[in-house]
């Protein structure tokens, strides 16, 4: 019987140094409640290096990248708004269209 693979993005996910964050709050099909998540994680957190905006969206950008091609396509888009959620949460300016202002 082969080993299971060893997994360290979701140790890295599941036990941060940095944020404690509940349990499946990545597969919550409500991008509201997994920015509302986050932002409380990352404002208790007293380990975190970064303040909690920074921290809040690394975690939600470092599970996405890392999930990858295993992450359903609804999934993923849940995800990325939950990263719009997350800057309006901390009342910051909306993402900038990829591209923008690029001279070719």
């Amino acid at each position: 019987m082969a080993e299971p693979k060893h997994r360290w993005s979701k140790t890295v996910t599941e036990h941060s140094d940095a944020l404690d964050l509940k349990k499946d709050v990545f597969s919550d099909h409500d991008p509201k409640a997994i920015a509302r998540s986050l932002k409380r994680s990352a404002e208790a957190s007293h380990r975190r290096k970064a303040e909690p905006y920074r921290s809040a969206m690394s975690m939600l950008t470092f599970y996405i990248n890392r999930a990858g091609d295993n992450l359903e396509p609804a999934q993923r888009k849940v995800l990325e708004a939950a990263k719009g959620e997350l800057r309006e949460l901390f009342h910051r300016p909306p993402a900038r269209a990829s591209g923008q202002g690029l001279a070719l």
